[in-house]
């Protein structure tokens, strides 16, 4: 398929359907905010059985694969098939095969709430066929653009889709482990790539920057550690359960949290702490160092060994996927980047909803308590998000252009 390298503009009478399949930041981002929102109400009523959908796999599973595997893959899609268009100066995928790629990601969603009936092989062949989609559609315009660096991203993703693979097969949490830590190399490359430039464009508008000051630059060999050693560490939480095992991967996790610490602290936060479209950049890549240093504890008995779960999820993966698609979604759509009103309060939502979740999963709050608390901010944060950015999402550019 050839590789086009101008977008072609669209009517400014398009309905919001086609705006909405014009981009796939829009479609995608707009979805995974009205999942979000539905998911963990979902997951209560199902946990305390007020409702007994008719789910392909075991209520735990499900839960662990939709945020994963349903979830993530949705910001996954939105910001990589648009980022990559960018990167590489070709067309964006739009219209119907837009239309394509997005309900196959929606028949996932629906086959595992209630597709208890159907033959497996037909549900895992449903849920598994997204990732390769979306990796298929960005490597061929690396390729054609012979952009090698990104590739690391597309290596990443494809281990990703082994790890939901295992999960489906075998049914065990480990490979959600595995999947969420891998899902930090994720968050470390992509976050490395945007979060440092940002900030300093950021100052340098706002004329913070002392003379001559330079862009912090990535130490190569630290960006190399941290990615080997992040996949190392997933794929020790898949090896047979020895002794030696825990004790390696949780000299695996301390190290890791040590050093992408360092990597944050480099990027002085503190110094863009009055921007919140800079914050929430900033705070996800150092709630991966403290999830990882967490993780090490847990795994050496110092504490439940399952608090970096959500410390990772929430904190880091939900407040990362928030920031960007509401930065993503007001520069793509010819907008400034001035945040609506309301969401520095989902900003903050977010983060209170990850420290709620992680004290109650270290029983510093009675269990129903912090969890009603945690799905009410979860709601509230990604609510908002909707609430603001339907309209953008699915409206033309101020500037007239696709």
């Amino acid at each position: 398929m050839q590789i086009q390298d101008r977008p072609p503009s669209l009517p400014t009478d398009a309905s919001r359907w086609h705006w909405l399949m014009s981009y796939p930041f829009r479609i995608f981002f707009l979805s995974l905010g009205v999942m979000a929102i539905a998911i963990i109400p979902l997951w209560w009523s199902i946990l305390f059985h007020w409702i007994q959908p008719a789910l392909a796999v075991t209520p735990v599973v499900w839960h662990a694969h939709e945020m994963l595997f349903g979830w993530v893959p949705a910001a996954i899609a939105g910001f990589l098939l648009t980022a990559v268009c960018v990167w590489t100066g070709t067309i964006r995928l739009h219209g119907w095969p837009l239309v394509g790629l997005w309900s196959v990601w929606l028949a996932g969603r629906i086959v595992l709430l209630c597709g208890s009936s159907l033959p497996f092989w037909l549900v895992a062949g449903i849920e598994l066929a997204f990732l390769p989609l979306v990796a298929w559609d960005a490597g061929r315009r690396i390729y054609a653009k012979k952009q090698s660096r990104h590739l690391i991203i597309l290596v990443v993703l494809t281990v990703y889709w082994l790890f939901q693979a295992g999960l489906l097969v075998t049914q065990q949490l480990r490979f959600a482990h595995a999947a969420l830590t891998l899902l930090c190399v994720l968050m470390l490359v992509i976050g490395g790539r945007i979060t440092p430039s940002f900030s300093y464009n950021w100052l340098r508008m706002k004329q913070q920057l002392a003379p001559n000051e330079a862009q912090i630059q990535p130490i190569p060999a630290l960006e190399k550690a941290l990615i080997a050693g992040g996949m190392a560490l997933a794929a020790s939480m898949l090896m047979p359960m020895l002794v030696s095992v825990p004790l390696l991967s949780a000299g695996l996790a301390a190290v890791l949290g040590v050093l992408s610490g360092v990597r944050v602290i480099r990027w002085q936060g503190w110094r863009i702490r009055q921007e919140p479209l800079l914050w929430i950049l900033h705070l996800p890549q150092l709630m991966i160092s403290a999830g990882w240093l967490v993780m090490a504890g847990g795994l050496l008995g110092w504490w439940s060994p399952l608090i970096w779960i959500h410390l990772i999820a929430i904190g880091a993966a939900a407040a990362l996927i928030l920031g960007v698609i509401s930065r993503v979604s007001l520069g793509h759509t010819g907008r400034t980047l001035q945040l609506p009103a309301g969401m520095a309060l989902a900003f903050f939502l977010i983060v209170l909803c990850a420290v709620i979740r992680v004290l109650t999963a270290a029983s510093g709050l009675p269990w129903t308590v912090g969890i009603a608390l945690s799905m009410g901010l979860w709601v509230m944060a990604f609510g908002l998000y909707c609430w603001r950015y339907a309209g953008i999402l699915s409206s033309p550019r101020p500037d007239g252009l696709a």
